[in-house]
């Protein structure tokens, strides 16, 4: 456990003085939130109704899918996890604590969202805060596994942008940040509950603005903590020390598992 907490402490502390895990973590969201800020209520008036949870989901997005999985492909392809291997580290350590190192940067940058976003931009808070709390959690959770996920099955950092822009782009576009959900074509609607953040902003509006819900709203809580549950769980099971290694305990295909939650969710009501 004390091994657990000099890690973790370490890797917290790399997400403030690496330069990329800065911009990934804090400056990226925070500079983003400034601009949409001051720019999106102007253009877009009722944008302003959803500017908390919009952004909370922009920076959980911007922290996991573009911070979490390049650092573990180098890690992997530097031999770092080698030597954790050698010196006893398991890899569920290796792979929970990035996950928990970001997820408590993005509680900090969520709380500074949340405080500010009255005071520069007028903007509403949530009515329910426990409920915020528990939709922060789950959208942050999911995301960060499905990245840990990736950072596993992607054979270089090149791949790694490239699966993670998958997600990330569609989000902003459908993932009803920017446009409602209830705006979109049909066909488009069910493909944005393929979408992590489709999910986080129908719970945030629904329970924790006290919004109407598109869909059903613990049923989209219910989908982003199993996606995340079982990115890990596949995260794990596929998780290679070393890039020498040209044997897996299964094919790296099994990793499109992870959409199985978000494709039933296109039934949900």
């Amino acid at each position: 456990m004390k091994a657990f907490i000099h890690h973790f402490m370490f890797e917290f502390r790399s997400g403030v003085r690496n330069k990329q895990l800065l911009l990934m973590n804090y400056l990226f969201p925070l500079g983003f939130y400034l601009l949409m800020g001051f720019i999106m209520p102007s253009i877009n008036p009722p944008f302003l109704e959803t500017l908390v949870p919009a952004l909370v989901v922009f920076s959980v997005l911007a922290s996991t899918l573009l911070g979490i999985p390049d650092p573990l492909v180098n890690a992997r392809e530097n031999g770092i996890f080698r030597s954790f291997k050698i010196n006893g580290v398991p890899s569920i350590s290796v792979l929970s604590i990035p996950a928990l190192t970001t997820t408590l940067h993005l509680a900090l940058v969520t709380a500074v969202i949340t405080i500010t976003a009255p005071l520069f931009f007028k903007a509403p808070l949530p009515v329910n805060w426990i409920n915020f709390v528990i939709v922060f959690l789950a959208i942050t959770f999911s995301s960060a596994c499905i990245s840990v996920l990736i950072g596993v099955v992607s054979p270089s950092s090149r791949m790694t942008v490239l699966w993670s822009q998958i997600i990330f782009v569609p989000s902003m576009l459908l993932g009803g940040l920017m446009l409602p959900y209830n705006m979109l074509p049909e066909i488009a609607g069910k493909a944005a509950r393929l979408l992590p953040a489709s999910h986080a902003m129908n719970a945030f509006n629904s329970l924790a603005m006290g919004k109407a819900a598109d869909f059903s709203p613990w049923g989209s809580v219910i989908v982003l903590i199993l996606s995340g549950v079982l990115a890990f769980l596949l995260a794990i099971f596929l998780f290679s020390w070393d890039n020498r290694n040209t044997k897996r305990r299964g094919n790296t295909l099994l990793a499109i598992l992870v959409l199985l939650p978000f494709v039933i969710s296109i039934f949900l009501k």
